[in-house]
């Protein structure tokens, strides 16, 4: 059983490959060819067996060379059929099949006409068949046409054989009314069974394109937003450089002063000699390469890019960001870190990860206009398999309804002007996107903390993970 599966699907694969474009005609073309190697293959048999069973007995006649023949022509279209359909060309086959085999029925009913000659079903019906179902209700009408022309030539010839050599009586074959009907009952099943599988087959395309067009459109708002969710997050970047400016006038302000400083003490510094001139020169690199710093790290953080995510270690990026977190805030606020001492890798933005974190701390400042604690705590869960973040500040707190509301889009309790309401809404977004969870804690005049659950990354992390092992070893060191 085995074998013989294996040769069918071997078989089957090999009559699937025929080089058709068209879907309809291909689910056709193993069915169609079977049936044409079935006739190419039976017909010769039968030609052997009447050669030199019958013919023997009975001599050869006309009628008997008439039948070889258009056995013959018939075997010839099969196998010139499956050729065909193994060149792509299923429905050219297919007509000279037919046209042969309609052709071979003509000939013999207008030869032996239909007085004596017994009708056999199989070559029209199987043409009505494989023309309606194949190639369409039009060749399905054409051939039932076809069919009754034949029958009509048969009984012409009955009628021109009774003129020339009238009988003792004109007899009429009694089954030809029956088989004309027959031929009409089954023309008329197979166009309505046709006509039901086109109409299902043009309704099945036209939703297919239907969902294709909704597919598409569905792309195009699925990029619509994403370029705008984009263009949001650079929005809310753009924000916290803004609110962090202030800050960083300050530090370019100690940084100047260190260089005035320097550089108005020239005299006495070149009075004191070299030594005292190098270093002068170190502390004016040192305040440089502090402000430098502080400048890239604002350029690369403001920088407009698509989303790009990666591995990293969080609590290294929380350490870089410590500065400018410090710029937000004014000088009443300690910031207060509490992070692990191992590295907690994470897979996303990093830009992303550093404006979540500034978009809570930019909140936390507004609520804390008098002074207070922010504390920023990152360890890893009790199971191992996520990055647990808090921000907490000892703010006004906030109510029930409001912190209902906290994360919704464009909900704010501020002043008009003093927010958008997006802030926390795209915190949310990073942290879904990065497949995480976020939620508030909060009472009135007890300050708020938001807690934000990351998966972490493997513990095998592979070597990009690995990049910035220096730099997070330089982070914890500031």
């Amino acid at each position: 059983m085995h074998f013989i599966r294996r040769c069918w699907n071997a078989v089957g694969g090999w009559l699937g490959r025929a080089p058709l474009t068209d879907d309809i005609e291909r689910r056709n073309a193993p069915f169609v060819q079977l049936v044409l190697m079935y006739f190419g293959t039976i017909m010769p048999f039968n030609l052997v067996y009447y050669w030199f069973r019958v013919d023997r007995h009975y001599g050869v006649d006309p009628a008997m060379m008439l039948n070889i023949g258009t056995d013959i022509a018939v075997i010839t279209a099969a196998w010139v059929g499956v050729w065909l359909i193994r060149r792509g060309r299923l429905r050219g086959a297919l007509v000279l099949f037919l046209y042969t085999l309609i052709t071979s029925l003509a000939l013999s009913y207008t030869y032996t006409g239909l007085r004596n000659l017994v009708i056999d079903p199989t070559f029209p019906v199987l043409s009505l068949t494989l023309g309606g179902l194949v190639l369409g209700r039009r060749a399905l009408w054409t051939i039932f046409g076809f069919l009754l022309f034949a029958m009509s030539l048969g009984a012409l010839s009955d009628l021109v054989r009774e003129y020339i050599k009238p009988g003792p009586s004109t007899y009429s074959p009694s089954w030809m009314p029956t088989t004309v009907m027959l031929y009409v009952i089954i023309t008329v099943v197979l166009d309505r069974t046709i006509l039901a599988l086109r109409n299902s087959l043009d309704e099945a395309t036209r939703r297919s394109q239907e969902l294709a067009l909704a597919n598409q459109d569905l792309t195009r708002e699925m990029a619509e937003r994403e370029r705008a969710q984009e263009k949001l997050i650079h929005a809310q970047k753009m924000e916290a450089v803004g609110r962090i400016a202030s800050g960083l006038t300050h530090d370019f302000d100690n940084v100047l002063n260190v260089v005035l400083g320097f550089a108005t003490r020239r005299d006495r510094l070149a009075a004191m000699g070299t030594g005292a001139l190098v270093d002068a020169m170190a502390g004016i690199e040192s305040a440089a390469r502090r402000a430098l710093s502080v400048s890239r790290q604002l350029l690369d953080f403001s920088r407009q890019e698509p989303s790009r995510p990666e591995l990293f270690d969080a609590v290294a990026a929380l350490h870089q960001v410590r500065p400018m977190l410090r710029q937000l805030f004014d000088g009443e606020v300690r910031v207060h870190y509490e992070l692990a001492e191992e590295a907690l890798r994470v897979r996303m933005d990093r830009g992303q990860f550093e404006l979540m974190a500034l978009n809570i701390a930019a909140n936390a400042r507004d609520v804390m206009p008098d002074g207070g604690t922010f504390t920023v705590s990152a360890r890893p869960s009790s199971d191992g398999a996520a990055l647990e973040l808090s921000f907490a500040d000892t703010g006004f707190g906030m109510p029930d309804d409001v912190r209902a509301k906290v994360f919704e889009p464009f909900y704010t309790t501020k002043p008009a002007g003093h927010g958008t309401g997006l802030g926390l809404a795209v915190v949310r977004d990073l942290v879904h996107a990065a497949k995480g969870s976020i939620s508030a804690e909060s009472a009135p005049l007890q300050g708020t903390v938001f807690f934000i659950r990351l998966p972490l990354a493997d513990a095998a992390a592979p070597a990009e993970a690995l990049a910035g092992e220096e730099i997070a070893d330089a982070a914890r060191g500031q």
